[in-house]
Order: structure tokens, then C-alpha cells, then sequence
């Protein structure tokens, strides 16, 4: 039986609205927590955390920068910023034997939280990083989004199924 095993990234790139690039950046991708209650009671035996489907946590991502790139100052203003994160995923086909790529795209809508300028050292990187706060991120792999989430707007779709459309009509929204 022929297994497509995705085994690493080729390489990626980073741009600001679609179209800035924004130079060499090391990149540290959100978690996701759901925001979750401890039940108990008759009925269960012992404790469940349970999830609030749609809701998450604080979500937060970071770029570390290697240099003094005009980019990190640019996405220090307090609004929100359009980042796109591109790759290129390597897999292997185990019937045939062959590598292949597909691109895969990570976007996030983030606000600046923090920004730490590095250190400055001869021959050395200077390590400053940039970190925001994630409000809207979508994955999509071959073109297929596989996972969207936009805190405002309430909206939470897995493999093309929005998770929080019922509760978008029964709120009214």
C-alpha cells in the first residue's frame, strides 16, 4: 500500500499584505487552546475539561529577525498586519519511490505585542524578534484549507466545515 509520508519543508518565505517581502525571518507558528470548563456531576465518572467549540485562547506568533531588516520596525505599529507564511512541503511516495512538493500557506491578521531589538555582536546574528497577537489564521495545503479561524468575525471552519455557523445564526450574526 502506497504511502504519501510528508517528511519536511523545503523552504518558505514570509510577506506583509500579500506582496512585501519581508527578508530572512525565523518564524515560531501559533498554538491552539480551547477555552475549556472542568465538568463533574452524576452522570460522569470523575472529571472532563471540556472545550467551547469555536473558542480559543490567546494565540500568539513571533518572527526572530537576523538583522536590523526595516520590516521588524514596520510591523511594530499598532495595528493590525497581514502575514502570509509560504512553503514548500516535501513528501515521499513509498509505492514509486519519488519525492514531490506541494506549497502550503499559513495567513495570519496579527497586532504587535512586543519587539526585542537582539544583541549586536561581530559576525553574529542579532536575534531581535517581533511578537504578535493572532486574531484570524487560515492553513491551506494545495490550495485545500484545512483549518480557519477568525476571532471577530466568529468563524472556525475544519476541513471545510464551519464549526460555528449554527451559532452564528441562533446569535443573529
Amino acid at each position: 500500500m502506497a504511502k504519501q509520508v510528508r517528511d519536511k519543508i523545503v523552504g518558505y518565505t514570509v510577506y506583509r499584505n500579500g506582496s512585501q517581502y519581508l527578508g530572512v525571518a525565523t518564524v515560531e507558528l501559533p498554538s491552539l487552546e480551547y477555552l475549556s470548563e472542568t465538568i463533574k456531576g452524576a452522570g460522569i465518572a470523575g472529571e472532563v475539561e471540556s472545550p467551547t467549540i469555536g473558542q480559543f485562547g490567546s494565540m500568539t506568533c513571533s518572527l526572530s529577525w537576523n538583522t536590523m531588516d526595516p520590516a521588524a520596525y514596520e510591523l511594530l505599529a499598532p495595528e493590525a498586519h497581514a502575514l502570509d507564511f509560504r512553503a514548500s512541503q516535501q513528501s515521499f511516495n513509498s509505492a514509486s519511490g519519488v519525492y514531490a512538493t506541494e506549497g502550503a500557506k499559513i495567513t495570519v491578521r496579527a497586532i504587535p505585542k512586543t519587539g526585542e531589538l537582539g544583541s549586536l555582536e561581530v559576525g553574529a546574528a542579532m536575534d531581535g524578534s517581533t511578537e504578535f497577537e493572532v486574531i484570524y489564521l487560515k492553513v491551506s495545503i494545495g490550495g485545500k484549507v484545512l483549518l480557519e479561524l477568525d476571532k471577530f468575525s466568529y468563524i472556525f471552519v475544519v476541513n471545510g466545515q464551519d464549526r460555528l455557523a449554527a451559532v452564528r445564526d441562533q446569535l443573529a450574526l
